[in-house]
This record gives structure tokens, sequence and C-alpha cells, in this order.
């Protein structure tokens, strides 16, 4: 038998020492007081949580949470958004590309994760375009694309944010230039011609033109945009990935097969870009196509599976990151209480 540790079992050790380290430091500011002893790694990790949550921005890593691609299957960031809102965890800012971009907006406005759902099955590819059987002939038949107009219509109706300086939460999507190929990043100004452009599948969709650009989806060209949570100061980046083995995706019509393309394309940049983040969850969201809306819950509830699986190892990754900090924080209360 092998005597190597795991690493749970590394995880767990760090947060003994840090949580010893706390006691060292607490019972040296003040002798008298006795701390009650913490035996269990659950109970650690949750008093240590706390000690992260509790304090505001700026005395805490700032915390970025980032959405990938994946069409339809991206709703399982829903599911993820859920489990991590209700655990309390801190999200300070937010990035998102293609349908990552859509829900990453309703997030950073404050949207809670329960409306958040209860929206998926709207806000897939049918609820963003004008999808239907003559426009699909149209494109056909005489090369005339989609038109997403609609995603900015529900951007600018449901989330009532015109512009990114409203959201809640500093936010950013990313786009690409059709004509050179740029990933262009959006930080600021109106959010629903952003927003529409990040999600404009080529091919398929009209490019959006903005400012003398045409833009197509972000998620040829970044498909995991950690580096855009990275410019809006995110220390630690929680990144949700939903890209697909295509290896088992089915070729049923022109539309899959061209979804197939965008998708190798995208699993191949996600094969990088997921070093580039803190902590990653990933959604096990097979081969469900982009029209295959009557499966969004189904893809929710994925959400929902994976993250609560990861919760316990995130927590325990946050509060190792942050430990610095919080060492630097319990010092010096420990001066004042002398």
């Amino acid at each position: 038998m092998g005597g190597g540790q795991g690493p749970g079992a590394v995880r767990a050790g760090r947060i003994r020492a840090l949580a010893a380290a706390l006691g060292a430091v607490l019972l040296c500011a003040a002798p008298s007081q006795a701390l009650p002893p913490l035996d269990q790694d659950a109970l650690l990790r949750d008093h240590l949580w706390r000690e992260v949550t509790l304090r505001p921005k700026g005395r805490r890593p700032t915390i970025g949470l980032v959405l990938s691609g994946g069409s339809l299957r991206a709703l399982a960031h829903s599911g993820v958004y859920s489990v991590l809102e209700n655990a309390g965890f801190p999200i300070d800012v937010v990035a998102g590309v293609s349908m990552g971009a859509v829900l990453g907006s309703a997030i950073a406005s404050g949207m809670p994760s329960r409306m958040l759902t209860q929206m998926a099955p709207k806000i897939g590819f049918r609820g963003a375009s004008n999808y239907g059987a003559f426009s699909l002939a149209r494109l056909a038949f005489f090369d005339s694309p989609l038109s997403s107009e609609k995603t900015a219509r529900w951007v600018d109706t449901v989330l009532r944010r015109p512009r990114f300086e409203d959201l809640k939460r500093p936010f950013a999507c990313v786009a690409m230039d059709i004509k050179s190929g740029e990933e262009i990043m959006f930080r600021e100004g109106p959010l629903g011609p952003a927003v529409r452009a990040s999600m404009n599948l080529p091919g398929i969709f009209s490019p959006v033109q903005y400012r003398h650009r045409y833009l197509v989806d972000g998620g040829v060209v970044n498909f995991i945009p950690v580096n855009a949570a990275r410019l809006l100061g995110a220390h630690y980046v929680v990144a949700s990935v939903t890209d697909l083995d295509y290896s088992q995706s089915r070729l049923k019509s022109m539309l899959n097969t061209l979804e197939q393309v965008i998708d190798i394309r995208g699993a191949l940049l996600a094969r990088e870009q997921r070093k580039a983040a803190n902590f990653l969850i990933e959604p096990k969201v097979h081969d469900i196509g982009f029209v295959e809306t009557l499966k969004a819950l189904d893809l929710v509830a994925q959400g929902v599976i994976s993250a609560r699986r990861r919760l316990p190892a995130l927590q325990e990754d946050l509060i190792l990151f942050s430990h610095p900090r919080l060492a630097e924080d319990w010092i010096s209360e420990g001066r004042r209480r002398r």
C-alpha cells in the first residue's frame, strides 16, 4: 500500500495549520481567554470560511466569476451560480462570453439565482434570436443569416441596465472582430449591443456592426475569459466551464455541423485557458445542441450537481489563497488586544 496523501488530505492538513496559526495569534494576544477546540475538518472549514466571507472587499481577495461559452449548454452556469449564492460565496466581478455573457450580465445586474433559473429556458438560442422554420429556410437557401437583436432587447428590457456602469458588479464580455480576428473586450458603454455581439454565432447570425467593426461570438477567440476578470481586478478566479467532448456529438444537420466546428475551436482554446483560473467547476453537459431548449432545466440541474460536489474543495482553496491577508488581520487584531 502506498503511503502518499491525496489532495483532500493535503488541503485538510493545510487548513489545520492555518487554524492553529489563528489560535496561536489570538492566544498570545489574550492568554486569559481559551479558544474552543476545533478538531473536525468541517468545523475548521466553517470557522475559517466565515473569517473570509465576513470581511468586506479590500480586506480579502477580490473574487471573479468567469462563465465560458457553450451555446445552450452554458445554461448550466445558472445552476453553478445558485449553489455559490446559497453558500454565501462572495462574487465581486463577473466576466463571460457567448451565452456565458448573457448569464453573466444577469448575475452582474444583481438578479437572484432563483429568477435566473426560472428564465433559463427562455434565454436559450430560440429566445435570443428570430429562430424559426422560415428564418432557417432563408439561412439554408438564400444565405440570409438569423438576427440576434432579441438578445439586446432582453438585456435592456429584463435587466433594465442599459450600460455597464449601471450594473451592481463590474462586468466584462468578449467578442471578436470578424475582419481582423481581434478579441474585443467590453467593460463600459451600452450593455445590450456588447452582450449581443458576444453571443453572435458566426455563420448563423449577422455580424453586429459596432463602431466600424463587425463583431461575432467571442468564444471563437476566448472561450474562458479569465483575462477579462483579471482586468476587472480579480485576484482569485472561479471559472464555470461548459465545453463538451465533441468526439461524442451527433451531426444531424447543417446547424449541428457548424456548431461542432465552433465547439472544437472552443475546446482547444479551453485546454490552455483552464490553467489561468484558480478553480474550475465543470458541469457534465454532454452533447446537448443549441436548439434543444426542452433540456434547459436538465442543464441547470447539472450545474447544481457539479457545484455542490466541488463546493467544499472551493471553500478550502479560497481559504488557503486568502490566508496571507487573514494572517495580517489576525496579527493586527492581536496587537490591539494587548
